[in-house]
Formats: C-alpha cells, sequence, structure tokens
C-alpha cells in the first residue's frame, strides 16, 4: 500500500510538472499566432516594409514557442500510457478519439501551413501567405479544441456507456462528448486567456524594444494590435469565467467549494476576495467578502443555496425558505460505489459460470449504482476532497491577476493612443516588463485551479487516481521525474535564451521602410 501511495503521488507531480512546463507554452501560441495573423493582414492592405518586419519579428517568436510547446506536448500524451496505463486502458476508447482528430486533423494543418507561413514568404502568394498564417492560427486553436473536449471529459464524463464484458467504457454519444457544455466553455476560456497572456507578453517585450530607441514605432504598434486583441481576450475570458462557474457549480460542486474554502454554505452565500485558510479549523479567517457574490457567481441567484464541503459530504442542501433536502453523502456513495464493483465481480463470475440469470442480475445492478463506481476505492468521505488551500489560494491569484491585467490592458492603450510620451517613460517600461510575470502566475493559477480542484479524480467520480496509475515501482517514476526536470529546465533555459537573443535583434537593428 506504501508503495502504491508513492507511486500515485509520484505519478501525479511528473504530470503536474510536465503539464506545467506545457502549459507555459500553450497560450502563448494560441494567442501570438493571431496576433501575428493580425499583423501580416495590416501588411497585406498596407504594403508597409515596417508591418512585414515586424510581422517577421513576432512570427519568429512565435516559432520557437511553438516548437518547444509541441515537444514538451508529445511528451504529456506519452505519459498517459508510461503512469496511467490503468486509465487508457479503462478510458482510452472516448479520451483517445479527441486526441487522434486533434493529432490527423489540427495539428496536421498546423504543422503544413507553418512550413508555409516561416518559409514562403518569396515563394507563394502574398494572399496564400497570408491565408497560410491565419490557418495556423486557426489550427493551433481547434488543437487546443480537442485537447480540452478531452480533459473536459474528464471533468464531466459524458457520452459514454461501461461494458462490463470488456471491464472498460466505450463511446456511445461522440457528439455528447464533443459539445459537451463544460468543453465548449473550457475551450473558449483557454483560448480567449490565452489571447490575453500573448497580448501582455507582446506589450512586454515592446517595452523592452522601446527602451533602446531604434525602433519605437513597431513598440507602438505592437502595443496598438496587442492591446486590442488582448482587451477583447480579457472581456471574453470574465465571460466564460462566470460560464465556467456555473458549470461547476453544477457538475463539480466539490471543486468550487474548494476553491472558496468553503465548509458549510449558507444561501445568498458570500464570496470571499481574500482570506486566510485554516483546514484545521475548516473555516477561513481575515477574510474580505462581496454579501451574495458566490450566490450570485455559482446559480446567477443571489439568494440561492451553494453547498460546502461538509454539506457535500453530509448529502444536505438547503432550500430558499430555509428548509433541509436530503441529497445523496458521500458515505452513502462509498456504498453504492462499492455495491456497483461488486456487482461487477458478481458479473465476471456469473459470466465464466454461464449462469445467465446471475448475469442479468448482475448487469442490472452495476448500471444502477455505475454513476458512483470510483467512491468505491476510498475508505473515508475525505477521501474525494480535493487538497483545499492550494484550490483556494490558486483561484484568488488567478482573480486577483486578472484584475490587475485588465486594468493594465485598459492603461496601455490609453497611453499609446493618448499619452504617447509616457510610453517613453522608465516606470511605463518596467511595469510592462514586470506585468509578463504575472500575466503567466495567472495563467499557470487557473490551471492548477481546474486540475488540483477535481483531485482525487482523474475521471469524475468513476475513477480515482488510486485506481489510475501503471504497475510500476515508485522508485521508476522518481527518477524520470528528475530527468524530466532536468531536461525541461534545459528546454526554459534554451527557449529564453533564443528568444532574447532575437528580442535584441530587435532592438539592435532599426526598422525602416527601406
Amino acid at each position: 500500500m506504501e508503495d502504491l501511495i508513492q507511486v500515485v503521488d509520484w505519478s501525479r507531480l511528473q504530470f503536474a510538472l510536465t503539464a506545467i512546463v506545457h502549459w507555459l507554452f500553450v497560450p502563448l501560441t494560441i494567442g501570438i499566432s493571431l496576433i501575428v495573423a493580425v499583423m501580416e493582414t495590416i501588411y497585406h492592405r498596407t504594403k508597409s516594409e515596417k508591418w512585414l518586419k515586424t510581422t517577421k519579428f513576432w512570427m519568429t517568436l512565435f516559432a520557437i514557442n511553438f516548437a518547444i510547446g509541441v515537444a514538451t506536448g508529445i511528451i504529456l500524451e506519452f505519459e498517459f500510457g508510461t503512469n496511467w496505463s490503468n486509465y487508457s486502458w479503462f478510458v482510452g476508447d472516448i479520451f483517445g478519439a479527441p486526441l487522434a482528430i486533434e493529432g490527423l486533423l489540427a495539428f496536421f494543418m498546423e504543422a503544413t501551413f507553418f512550413a508555409v507561413m516561416f518559409f514562403g514568404w518569396k515563394k507563394v502568394s502574398p494572399g496564400f501567405h497570408l491565408a497560410s498564417t491565419w490557418l495556423v492560427a486557426i489550427g493551433v486553436s481547434l488543437s487546443a479544441l480537442w485537447i480540452l473536449i478531452a480533459n473536459a471529459w474528464m471533468q464531466y464524463p459524458v457520452g459514454m456507456e461501461f461494458d462490463p464484458d470488456q471491464m472498460r467504457n466505450v463511446m456511445s454519444d461522440f457528439i455528447a462528448v464533443a459539445t459537451s457544455p463544460v468543453a465548449i466553455n473550457k475551450f473558449f476560456h483557454a483560448v480567449t486567456s490565452g489571447w490575453v497572456l500573448a497580448s501582455v507578453f507582446v506589450i512586454g517585450v515592446s517595452c523592452i524594444i522601446a527602451a533602446k530607441g531604434k525602433n519605437m514605432q513597431m513598440a507602438k504598434d505592437s502595443v496598438k494590435v496587442a492591446g486590442w486583441i488582448g482587451l477583447i481576450g480579457m472581456i471574453f475570458t470574465m465571460w466564460t469565467g462566470d460560464g465556467s462557474a456555473v458549470e461547476v457549480a453544477r457538475v463539480q460542486p466539490m471543486k468550487l467549494a474548494a476553491m472558496e474554502g468553503l465548509y458549510r454554505g449558507e444561501i445568498g452565500q458570500e464570496l470571499i476576495g481574500f482570506g486566510i485558510v485554516d483546514e484545521k479549523n475548516r473555516d477561513v479567517k481575515c477574510k474580505i467578502a462581496i454579501p451574495k457574490g458566490l450566490s450570485i457567481l455559482a446559480n446567477h441567484d443571489a439568494n440561492s443555496f451553494v453547498p460546502g464541503i461538509d454539506d457535500l459530504i453530509d448529502g444536505v442542501a438547503l432550500t430558499p425558505q430555509g428548509d433541509t433536502i436530503n441529497t445523496i453523502s458521500y458515505a452513502q456513495r462509498i456504498e453504492i460505489g462499492k455495491a456497483a464493483q461488486q456487482a461487477l465481480r458478481d458479473y465476471e463470475a456469473a459470466r465464466k459460470a454461464g449462469d445467465e440469470v446471475a448475469l442479468a442480475n448482475a448487469l442490472e445492478r452495476i448500471k444502477a449504482n455505475y454513476p458512483f463506481f470510483g467512491y468505491g476505492y476510498f475508505n473515508s468521505p475525505e477521501d474525494a476532497v480535493p487538497p483545499v488551500a492550494l484550490t483556494f489560494y490558486s483561484f484568488h491569484i488567478m482573480v486577483i491577476a486578472g484584475g490587475y491585467l485588465l486594468l493594465f490592458l485598459i492603461v496601455a492603450l490609453f497611453v499609446v493612443y493618448k499619452k504617447p510620451t509616457w510610453f517613453d517613460t522608465r516606470l511605463a517600461r518596467w511595469i510592462g516588463v514586470l506585468s509578463i510575470p504575472v500575466v503567466w502566475i495567472c495563467s499557470e493559477a487557473g490551471w492548477i485551479v481546474a486540475e488540483v480542484g477535481r483531485q482525487p479524480w482523474t475521471i469524475q467520480d468513476i475513477l480515482p487516481v488510486q485506481a489510475a496509475v501503471s504497475a510500476v515501482a515508485a522508485e521508476s517514476v522518481q527518477l524520470t521525474f528528475w530527468l524530466f526536470a532536468i531536461v525541461f529546465a534545459a528546454l526554459i533555459a534554451a527557449e529564453i535564451s533564443i528568444m532574447v537573443n532575437e528580442v535584441k535583434k530587435g532592438t539592435n537593428k532599426e526598422i525602416t521602410e527601406e
């Protein structure tokens, strides 16, 4: 048992490391590909040499991050087979389909037109080149779509049936998987937040370029394009963030409770803006809260009830009138899950014995109890509670950083249009540069909320992490964890070095209308 716990913990750490590193590049490539496409469109309309060189400069930075994003993404997908083989077996028919489509359709389109975009400036017509650039941007977003459909299915499994003969889940409705409201909302939230990240990155780098004084106009033009894309992206990110809260409240209420450090819910539940989680006493101390804010965010009803962690464990809810409603407690879910697993064992025994009556009886019990199949792996309701403090702080860091970024983008546009002399100040440049790590912290915090908040599940209510891991030695996972850590550190160092050199070229070589 102790070795299993170590395997689970180290496998989770390794996957978290890979995902966090991969997510450094995904939103940047999503957003910067759009910025490059807009810039090339301006060049195509104006035929300005400055816009051509500006487009090529940002295209180079996109290519650097695209290459490393592909490398880390391949490693991430391999880990499903090496570290999470039970998961891959149990739901491979469903989870693998969106990833296969991503590889065959979206990534193929990206790779094909990326070559034309990057190397085809003098080999194809300007119109075809512009179309290729836009197709790369579309392809990057389509890749994100299919990957996020797969991830959303883990958060909210739909369109499937459990086949007891195969002892695994099979897809029954591909449309339900692809059009899940959780998936659609997650896609738009991730893509538009990528616009924000890339825009802040472009503005920050433009501040570095402006500091050298040679390409001030290029820097200002870049800020204008990035600022508008970032502001539009932020508006849609906030809108889809509201939609995400509604979906989480509907299908993952335990995650929502952890996000707010909420142990006992109320009618007209407040929304905590700041606080310190006290897990021992199951409370949040020193909190600053918005009255009825969580009820509005989760249910769009100021007087609605939002259940806390203890409410969910106990299986209770409140009506708007304050009356108690009994729901399914976590202790009952564990009993139902164990009943489903026992029914599955009975089914296998009946199948081997050729007992059709017992087989039909076991199948009926499997179908009735399967929605809580995964709870049968737990010994206590507390086993189903995610890490509250990490989820809480990640969520609030994301929200606070997002508020700052909205203000930053508004001010950046105001300065570049109305107060361009402010752009020349050292303070403005420092704010621009320091905002780059802020936007990455915001992005990574959001990813942590999404993934840590659904723990201990790999598939919500169906398969917890301890049942999803591969049968490997803990030492093997530890070794590969540190090897990946070294490789990723080297990749990031190389990426930063290459980008710094490219930015230096952009600052030292003046861009003119030659």
